[in-house]
């Protein structure tokens, strides 16, 4: 595949990304389409969307060119993890902030790969991704100081930590996923989708379990309507299975510290999104713009034509 190509690849897959803060805002948002009643939990969504992705996905999926590997057991579980936690920064906080705290993504992979795995080190990569960060904390940061005497404040320091939760776990599904890039895209995509579905809903039934028995439990699966699970189908086709069938790909030609980069576009469309379905919570602030603006200039940065010194 031409690089060029695996780039287009990306770029669509940060856009697909993005549109999550839509189709958050639609099912917790009254906004006349009856699909916030009931309110659904953010870990309810997570578990149907990935399900129905993964579902989506069967089909296509080349079963002569499946392989099990033991690394697929990691990966598996920290899409979980990044799934659990990016959805419930988001359902509960403000969309900039979950979505930028997501992508300090390509700083774990960065530090990871060059310390940790030995991967070569590139100067104008790592460059970008330090100005990528202050963009998001300038963001993170200057919503935070200006929210410190609301009453009802949506920087709770525990919302952040599931945004920065999902980023370090994002990083990880990165590599992961660029140490598997040999294997089917499909097949990898489909157990990353089904598997971490699987894992939270075993982990939010087995709490419920232990807390009020299995009849609450079975109650927890019946809440959603037929409206809602058609909702949530589509936001698994066009949110889920989609972009990270097209990451996925991308990742076999694109290094997962350059995928990185290029996915800064979704924190930059995703508060847009959200600020069209719910424009009284989700009005940009004087920081979201400027944060997003740096985040533009680190991605401009990376690609703009290099001279010798800069590699």
């Amino acid at each position: 595949m031409p690089i060029a190509q695996a780039r287009c690849y990306l770029l669509l897959a940060a856009v697909l990304w993005s549109s999550s803060s839509f189709f958050m805002r639609m099912l917790r948002e009254p906004t006349g389409w009856l699909l916030d009643e009931p309110q659904l939990s953010p870990l309810q969504i997570a578990v149907y969307r990935a399900l129905f992705a993964g579902l989506i996905l069967l089909p296509i999926v080349p079963w002569r060119e499946v392989h099990f590997r033991p690394l697929m057991l990691g990966m598996v579980a920290s899409f979980a993890l990044m799934s659990g936690f990016y959805l419930s920064a988001l359902g509960l906080g403000p969309a900039a902030n979950a979505i930028l705290l997501q992508n300090t993504a390509p700083v774990w992979v960065y530090l990871i790969g060059v310390y940790g795995l030995g991967h070569d080190p590139d100067r104008r990569t790592w460059r970008a991704i330090i100005l990528g960060l202050i963009g998001a904390l300038v963001l993170i940061l200057g919503n935070s100081l200006s929210d410190l005497g609301s009453a009802d404040n949506p920087t709770d320091p525990r919302i952040l930590a599931l945004g920065l939760g999902s980023g370090f776990a994002y990083a990880v599904v990165i590599l992961f996923l660029r140490h598997l890039r040999m294997e089917s895209t499909a097949w990898l995509t489909l157990l990353n989708l089904l598997g971490s579905g699987l894992i939270l809903a075993a982990c939010v039934c087995g709490h419920i379990i232990m807390q009020d028995g299995f009849r609450a439990a079975w109650q927890w699966w019946q809440i959603p309507t037929a409206r809602q699970l058609g909702f949530i189908a589509v936001f698994g086709l066009f949110q889920m299975a989609a972009p990270y069938w097209l990451f996925t790909r991308g990742l076999r030609v694109v290094g997962p510290q350059e995928a990185g980069i290029i996915t800064l576009l979704e924190p930059i469309l995703n508060p847009i999104w959200a600020y069209l379905i719910a424009p009284e919570k989700e009005i940009p602030t004087v920081w979201t713009l400027v944060g997003g603006f740096i985040l533009l200039i680190a991605l401009a940065w990376r690609y703009y034509p290099a001279t010798t010194d800069d590699d």
